[in-house]
């Protein structure tokens, strides 16, 4: 079957087919490979020259077609000009700030950061000389022009924030940051490249746990950079390999079938998301709906001008919540699941302490509790009705 190249397809369409379908079928298989053969002696020495070649198979550990056909769709989907896999999100996170930072330089990281990033930049990144300044997800590019030093070398955003979810105004940061020859770098695993494409929009590298959505079924761990530009690819490649960072052929495998769904599991979770933050916003437990996609949201006029759609997590503040009444809601929800990550089938329920160096907006008092929630692809019915009844449980 004859197909329209790459560039005349809708991104929907680029996800569920492969240029190279791997001999007419239709997933690509499972390539357990370690030692890779080479037929003659001339063979082996051009691969000896050039064993980073995306073109060749050198070693298992530097890419099978199980990994090249996942690169090749993760970094269509970003419009990047190459994607870099590593084994979790946390990994892609650490091997970005690892390779583009030096000792002596000097980070600016968005206060609103995922746990283990800011984890990573007070621990390792501190122990080796290099200084993070955590700053206000919603500073303005006068405030965050003022934190700038000479020595800064990347700015490094997340937006919706993790737990807190404020959006931020990626192309000023991006432009104010380009002005002074700065990389930017960013977690985009909220709404992946569907819904915003980081590169689009100027930022260096886009960074992604593929554990969530790119995924979306619970079953596999991975992450995902992909390059503005060559150069920073070829960097951050060879980073990789050279630190032996590779995916698994069996996760890649799940990895691939995975995004072929993504642009229709996104769409049910956004619409089962909005459902669940308009039922909630209802709620007279409730005080606070935190979710970019609605009006009321500090955010909603950027992410309105910036972002195609929402994905399916949110969270809200709870009032009247003392860990005792939180413990009765929390243990009679039968369908909200409790447990960590998000972006797949499921629907979760987790609460949340936001961990803050600068003073948060959102400033929770005593009997105040913050759930995040994650939309699954039940019925929304079924799953207000869980709601329901945990809300019930909780008044007892």
């Amino acid at each position: 079957m004859k197909q329209k190249s790459g560039a005349d397809l809708s991104v929907q369409t680029r996800l569920v087919h492969d240029p190279d379908n791997a001999y007419g079928v239709v997933a690509t298989p499972v390539y357990h490979a370690s030692t890779v053969l080479f037929p003659t002696y001339a063979d082996l020495r051009r691969g000896e020259a050039d064993p980073l070649s995306r073109d060749s198979m050198y070693y298992g550990r530097m890419g099978t077609p199980s990994t090249r056909s996942l690169e090749d769709a993760l970094s269509a989907l970003d419009n990047s000009v190459g994607a870099v896999l590593f084994p979790s999100g946390v990994a892609a996170i650490a091997a970005t700030l690892q390779c583009f930072l030096r000792p002596g330089d000097h980070l600016l990281m968005v206060d609103s950061t995922y746990g283990p990033t800011r984890n990573f930049c007070l621990g390792y990144l501190a122990d080796i000389g290099v200084e993070t300044t955590f700053y206000d997800p919603c500073a303005g590019t006068a405030e965050l022009q003022s934190l700038f030093r000479e020595n800064t070398r990347l700015v490094f955003m997340e937006s919706p924030g993790s737990a807190t979810f404020e959006v931020q105004d990626v192309p000023a940061i991006v432009s104010l940051a380009a002005g002074r020859g700065i990389l930017t770098a960013i977690d985009n695993t909220w709404a992946t490249p569907l819904l915003f494409n980081p590169l689009d929009h100027g930022v260096d590298l886009a960074i992604q746990s593929g554990t969530k959505y790119l995924n979306g079924h619970a079953d596999c761990l991975y992450g995902v950079v992909t390059c503005r530009d060559n150069t920073l690819y070829d960097r951050l490649h060879r980073y990789a390999l050279a630190t032996g960072s590779h995916l698994a052929p069996d996760d890649c495998f799940l990895a691939r079938r995975g995004l072929r769904t993504l642009a229709v599991r996104l769409a049910a979770h956004e619409a089962a998301g909005i459902a669940l933050a308009e039922y909630l916003a209802q709620r007279s437990e409730v005080s606070q709906v935190l979710h970019p996609g609605r009006p009321e949201h500090p955010g909603h006029a950027i992410f309105r001008r910036d972002f195609c759609g929402a994905s399916g997590l949110f969270a809200v503040v709870l009032d009247g919540f003392d860990e005792e009444r939180l413990a009765r809601f929390l243990d009679a929800l039968a369908l909200f699941g409790m447990g960590y990550s998000w972006g797949g089938f499921e629907s979760l329920a987790l609460p949340m302490r936001p961990v803050r160096t600068l003073s948060t907006r959102l400033a929770l008092g005593p009997d105040q509790r913050l759930l995040r929630l994650h939309a699954g692809l039940e019925s929304i019915d079924d799953l207000t009705a869980d709601l329901e009844g945990a809300f019930a449980a909780a008044a007892r």
